[in-house]
């Protein structure tokens, strides 16, 4: 049942433990390191087969600047989780007013169509008809998460990929140290390099979307996750900048982490098991206790395998929200979707009243 955003910690790779030669991201890809890098620069541990594996990804180790510099390099990380998360909201807004408008519009249309689909011949080929078949049995919210599990297994292709290494490391690992601070905050959310990581995440997203997207809507689900990645992400960065841990992490444990602690936070008394030990349950609300125990027990006593500051701040998002959030945001989103009204019916025709 729960998940993990990993650190680029574990040596994995035979390549790697080969040398313990320093590497460095450089604009031309992964060469050896100077003695003393550039402030800010992230340092990559790893062997002289790096390029040529591709098969397990840099692992880096931050060089250490000064932690005045690196707190004010937070400030821009702040305003884009700031900024995004709005965002995020707005769109889901729009997008449930344009989904709601279009059902309206289109009721007729939809009937007649139920109408032809009886008495138009049936389509040609098994596999297509098993795959309707399939897709019909899903849930809404096993539906709606089919996309993100889509998008994460595509940038698990994309790592295995020798020449997206450097590419897939800037942008798809978190890291305060990196040059690039804010992008990779939404892009790490999407990215796994271990198949066990990411089957691990999205069987927990898989097994919560029902119930999640029959509590807060599709629109409203799209927004609180892609507004838990960011949040998660910038928690890291903060107790990564604190503690002066600074390296990269990638996974959607973050966002995920919001999604299981909204759940257990909305249904404490639902049962749960976990998948290799289905006989022993528990409830929901026990189980959020003892994974925000153990993140805690993690970030204090310096743990590195998880990046448990993603895990608590998106365990922490996830409890506001289910109790505060659906109050507080999306049922004040109202003028905005008056103001979106208002632009798409545009100015009147002249001559009318």
């Amino acid at each position: 049942m729960a998940s993990a955003c990993w650190t680029l910690r574990a040596c994995t790779g035979r390549s790697w433990c080969q040398g313990r030669r320093l590497l460095t991201e450089q604009r031309n890809g992964f060469r050896k390191a100077p003695k003393k890098p550039e402030r800010g620069e992230t340092e990559v541990r790893g062997g002289s087969e790096t390029a040529k594996s591709s098969f397990t990804p840099p692992i880096a180790d931050a060089t250490v600047p000064t932690r005045s510099y690196m707190l004010r390099r937070l400030y821009k990380p702040l305003f884009f989780t700031v900024g995004f998360s709005g965002c995020s909201f707005g769109f889901a807004a729009i997008w449930q007013y344009e989904s709601v408008k279009f059902r309206m519009k289109n009721y007729l249309e939809d009937i007649r169509a139920d109408w032809l689909e009886k008495i138009r011949p049936p389509k040609q080929g098994e596999f297509r008809k098993q795959v309707n078949q399939w897709w019909n049995s899903l849930s809404d919210g096993q539906r709606t998460v089919s996309g993100i599990i889509g998008a994460n297994i595509l940038v698990f292709c994309l790592w295995r990929v020798p020449s997206m290494q450097r590419t897939m490391m800037r942008y798809f690992t978190s890291n305060p140290a990196s040059r690039t601070l804010c992008l990779p905050m939404i892009l790490s959310t999407f990215s796994h390099f271990s198949f066990f990581h990411m089957a691990a995440n999205m069987y927990v997203l898989w097994s919560f979307s029902s119930s999640i997207v029959s509590i807060l809507g599709r629109e409203q689900f799209f927004a609180v996750f892609m507004s838990a990645g960011v949040i998660s992400t910038f928690t890291s960065y903060l107790c990564k900048v604190a503690s002066g841990r600074l390296g990269p992490s990638l996974g959607a444990s973050g966002a995920i982490m919001t999604i299981l602690a909204a759940v257990c936070t909305k249904m404490p008394e639902a049962k749960l098991a976990i998948i290799f030990l289905p006989m022993f349950t528990f409830t929901a609300g026990n189980a959020l206790k003892a994974i925000i125990a153990l993140d805690s027990a993690g970030l204090i006593l310096g743990w590195r395998f998880f990046d448990h500051a993603a895990h608590l701040g998106g365990a922490l998002f996830g409890i506001l929200y289910a109790l505060y959030g659906h109050e507080i945001i999306w049922k004040n989103r109202e003028p905005l979707v008056k103001i979106w009204h208002e632009f798409r019916k545009g100015p009147p025709r002249s001559g009318a009243a």
